[in-house]
């Protein structure tokens, strides 16, 4: 049987060295991983995870957008002739 928890370790690890390197692909694993603490709450009964991680997909979100923003603004501008 597949383990969520496996998997949800897994992407804590991978989606915290990319969002340390400054790679926007760590927000998008972090978001997943927590959709994943969502369905491990659901399945063992321990409800209080799911507010939590939803709180924590849309703080992604939100961060995610907030860093392509800044690099977008960070980068010279190109001037053609």
């Amino acid at each position: 049987m597949f383990r969520l928890d496996y998997l949800s370790c897994v992407l804590t690890v991978v989606s915290t060295i990319l969002i340390g390197r400054r790679n926007w692909e760590g927000w998008v694993l972090a978001s997943i991983n927590s959709a994943v603490f969502c369905i491990i709450g659901v399945r063992t009964a321990q409800l209080g995870f799911i507010p939590a991680n939803l709180f924590c997909i849309v703080l992604n979100g939100i961060n995610l957008r907030a860093w392509l923003k800044a690099d977008a603004s960070s980068k010279p501008v190109s001037h053609q002739s």
